[in-house]
Formats: C-alpha cells, sequence, structure tokens
C-alpha cells in the first residue's frame, strides 16, 4: 500500500506572509483589519481583508517571469516556497522530480478586469502585454518558470472543494509513478469585481485572497502528516441539495474522537448543521481570514497539519462546502513508518 505524506506547507493570508503567522491568526481568532476598495460608480466603498505587503521583499520577486505578474501569482509562489524549503534549489538539477497543481475560483481577476477595462474605452490601446496575465493557468506557468520545472503540470478550475481534488490527484500521480513529489496549491487575488459579486450571494462575507500550499510525498521520513483519506465529491444537484451533500461528505469521515480537531469554512449554513454535534477542538477559518475561495480551503488544510506539527493532534477533519459545486472533505493525522 502506498501511503501518502505531507513534507512542507505554505500560507500567504490577510494575516501576513507564511504559516505561523496564519496558525497564529486562527489560534488566537484575531480580528485582522479590513481594507476600504473602491467600487467605480458607487459612493460606498467595499470591505476586503488585504493581504499586507511584504517585509521584506522576497528574492523571487526579482524573477523575470515575477516582475510584472499579478498578485495570485506571487502569493502562490511565496506559499509554494515555502512549502518546498531548502529543496527548492534541487528542482532543476533532477528530472521528473516534482508535479504543480495549482487549485483557482476567481484566478487572475487583477489583470483581466484591467485588460477588459482598457478594452472597453479603447480597444486600440489595450494592452496585449497584459493579456497572458489573464489567463487561469498563469500562476503555475510563473511558478514552473520559477523553479526551473519540465514536470507534470495542471490548473484546476472550480470551487472551494478544488483543492481537496487537487490534493486527489496528486495523491493518484505518485502513486502511479508520475513523480516524485507534487505541490498543490490553492490561490486567490482579491478585485473590487470579485467582491461585488460575492455581496450579491452573501452579503456578510468579507472577500480576502493569498495561498496555501501542501507537498505530498510517499517518503515517510521527515513527513508531518499524513493524508488518511479524501471523500467522495457530493455535487449540488436538484436531487441533491446543499444539506444533504454536506451530510453525505461528513458521513464519510470518522466520527468525532478526544483530541482530533476539526477545520471548517464555518459560513455555509449546510456545513455548520453538519458537524454541529462535533464536541472536539474545533477552527473555523474564514471568520477569521475572509472568503478566498480555492486559498481559503487550502488555508483549512495547512492549519489542520500546522496543528498535527505543533499541537500534537492525533488527527484532523477537513470540511469544505464548496460555492457552487460540491461538497467534500478530507482527513490528515499523525505521520507514521508504514511498511
Amino acid at each position: 500500500m502506498v501511503v501518502i505524506y505531507i513534507h512542507g506547507l505554505g500560507a500567504v493570508s490577510p494575516a501576513g506572509w507564511g504559516v505561523p503567522a496564519l496558525y497564529r491568526a486562527v489560534q488566537d481568532r484575531t480580528s485582522l483589519p479590513t481594507l476600504a476598495l473602491h467600487r467605480p460608480g458607487w459612493p460606498e466603498p467595499l470591505c476586503v481583508l488585504a493581504v499586507p505587503p511584504p517585509l521584506p521583499i522576497p528574492p523571487f520577486f526579482n524573477h523575470p517571469r515575477m516582475r510584472r505578474a499579478s498578485a495570485i501569482s506571487q502569493y502562490a509562489a511565496a506559499a509554494a516556497l515555502e512549502a518546498l524549503g531548502d529543496a527548492a534549489q534541487l528542482i532543476h538539477t533532477r528530472p521528473r522530480t516534482l508535479g504543480i497543481i495549482v487549485c483557482v475560483m476567481a484566478g487572475s481577476v487583477n489583470y483581466s478586469r484591467r485588460f477588459y477595462e482598457q478594452v472597453l474605452k479603447d480597444p486600440a490601446t489595450a494592452s496585449p502585454l497584459m493579456f497572458p496575465e489573464t489567463v487561469f493557468n498563469a500562476p503555475a506557468s510563473h511558478l514552473a518558470a520559477l523553479l526551473g520545472s519540465n514536470d507534470i503540470s495542471y490548473t484546476l478550475v472550480g470551487d472551494e472543494g478544488a483543492f481537496l481534488q487537487g490534493l486527489a490527484l496528486a495523491a493518484e500521480w505518485l502513486v502511479q509513478g508520475k513523480t516524485e513529489a507534487c505541490l498543490v496549491i490553492g490561490a486567490e487575488e482579491t478585485d473590487w469585481i470579485v467582491a461585488d459579486a460575492m455581496k450579491q450571494f452573501s452579503a456578510r462575507s468579507v472577500h480576502g485572497a493569498g495561498a496555501g500550499a501542501l507537498l505530498l510525498k510517499t517518503v515517510s521520513s521527515g513527513a508531518l502528516a499524513e493524508l488518511a483519506a479524501i471523500t467522495d465529491s457530493f455535487l449540488f444537484t436538484q436531487s441533491q441539495r446543499t444539506e444533504r451533500a454536506a451530510r453525505s461528505m461528513r458521513a464519510q469521515l470518522p466520527p468525532c474522537s478526544p483530541g482530533e480537531l476539526l477545520c471548517t469554512s464555518g459560513e455555509e449554513p449546510a456545513e455548520v448543521a453538519a458537524w454541529r454535534d462535533w464536541s472536539a477542538p474545533r477552527f473555523t477559518l474564514k471568520p477569521i481570514l475572509g472568503q478566498a475561495f480555492v486559498a481559503s480551503s487550502a488555508w483549512q488544510c495547512v492549519a489542520a497539519c500546522q496543528a498535527l506539527r505543533s499541537d500534537g493532534n492525533p488527527a484532523a477533519n477537513v470540511s469544505v462546502v464548496g460555492a457552487n459545486q460540491q461538497a467534500i472533505g478530507a482527513r490528515f493525522k499523525q505521520a507514521t513508518p508504514h511498511e
């Protein structure tokens, strides 16, 4: 039996750059300051939870592919490099060593909005240099170039559940021997057009941004945690409402045990109802870090693995009830060597 292990964690969030900043905010239930974001044509601004500027500026910002890159690519790269640690320097020296899966929902919306604004104002002056940054695959492309990697690289587009689907795909690659290690990254960026659209569906939510990353391998030595399970994906349909999908996802994860951790979004009523009887420790991330779509579910997984690492929880369930597609869950546990 092939066992999948977590060997690295990375995060960029409104709490700051790095896993320690994210985990402190989640543990302490920190109230983070919001930023007023101007919405053209409206007198009242939107409130968002923005990622603070990095201090000092990371060296990779000077890489040729990153100089014009949008914020989502910067967040994805920073989280990936943190998860890789010292191994980032070895990627280009060995063939078929690292797969990359970047998961997004809104994607590179900053440059998309700016490009189409230019098109509407005057098509003749719309910058073609901006267009490559509008595609969903831009962060994965920039990250592969930054690492000097020629290995397999995918971009998954979906709701929050896409990150857990990315973990399942990475596990499949590792089992099939397609790569020796795999980075799974969930990333999003802030823009008024997304924050405004989100308010139409959830007036209480605050738009956030950032990225989370997990590094997966099949080697137990040095592992931070073990990926014990990914549930089926329970889609939202006419015959399967959100509430039923959330209950079905919960049924595929083990029941509450003393000391085990539950990481939820904390906003979706169907998810709250599905886990109402959970009596062990619990983290709820979106009220703290904001609604950052796929980045939010990545942060849930990062927080779960960091809890196993630093607080000694024996296992952690991650529950994701997405915005419009699916309910899906994951389970992490303490890393133990397997035969």
